[in-house]
């Protein structure tokens, strides 16, 4: 039997599909929507950390998850697709939603979006989750401080899991360490050489 020809500017990695920046849907975008700001631009190599965690540590098929500053959404999608989990991704800047749906569109998947910043997500919203994700999100000293009280309002809300993927920035540890203390979460190196080399550390916090 043939194999199927693959779809031009496109990569499959972890049973999903990811657009290259040449696509022509993504150039698109980019000629018809605003160009997306912190750092919401591109794919984020991060997020196929936490892709290669979930390859090997499953979520509960159906579950509630939420990617936090989602950009354009890829572990969340891979969430949606491997685990048929309902997927909400949140992002400060809506202008990377496009991009988001696109993927979702080509994956085969809906996943909702939500336009916030993470100091206004209250306890009684992360209430509504049980997996935290998010990748890259502790790129500014700012954040550190940010992403740690999200994380503490989470699992005061019953948060079942939180994994957090960084190429190991400095504020990040700020963050992961104050919640390896307070939450008894781990901390893994992480690292993957296909589709192309990344690597970084994984926060991981359970709940459950």
């Amino acid at each position: 039997m043939p194999r199927p020809i693959a779809e031009k500017n496109t990569r499959t990695c972890y049973g999903i599909s990811i657009l290259t920046s040449q696509h022509k849907d993504i150039r698109r975008i980019k000629r018809e929507q605003n160009s997306p700001s912190i750092h919401g631009n591109k794919f984020w190599g991060s997020s196929y950390l936490i892709m290669d965690y979930l390859e090997e540590n499953s979520l509960k098929a159906g579950c509630n998850v939420l990617e936090l500053g989602c950009g354009w959404g890829l572990a969340g999608i891979h969430c949606a697709k491997k685990f048929d989990a309902k997927v909400t991704g949140v992002d400060a800047d809506d202008a990377v939603f496009p991009y988001l749906q696109l993927h979702a569109e080509h994956n085969g998947v809906d996943v909702s979006t939500w336009q916030r910043n993470f100091e206004k997500i209250t306890t009684r919203q992360l209430s509504e989750y049980d997996v935290i994700i998010a990748a890259d999100i502790c790129f500014w000293d700012e954040l550190a401080d940010t992403v740690y009280n999200l994380i503490n309002r989470a699992c005061k809300a019953g948060v079942g899991k939180i994994i957090i993927a960084d190429p190991e920035r400095p504020p990040f540890f700020d963050m992961a360490q104050r919640c390896v203390d307070k939450h008894y979460g781990e901390l893994f190196h992480w690292s993957v050489e296909e589709p192309r080399h990344a690597s970084g550390c994984l926060l991981v916090i359970e709940n459950e």
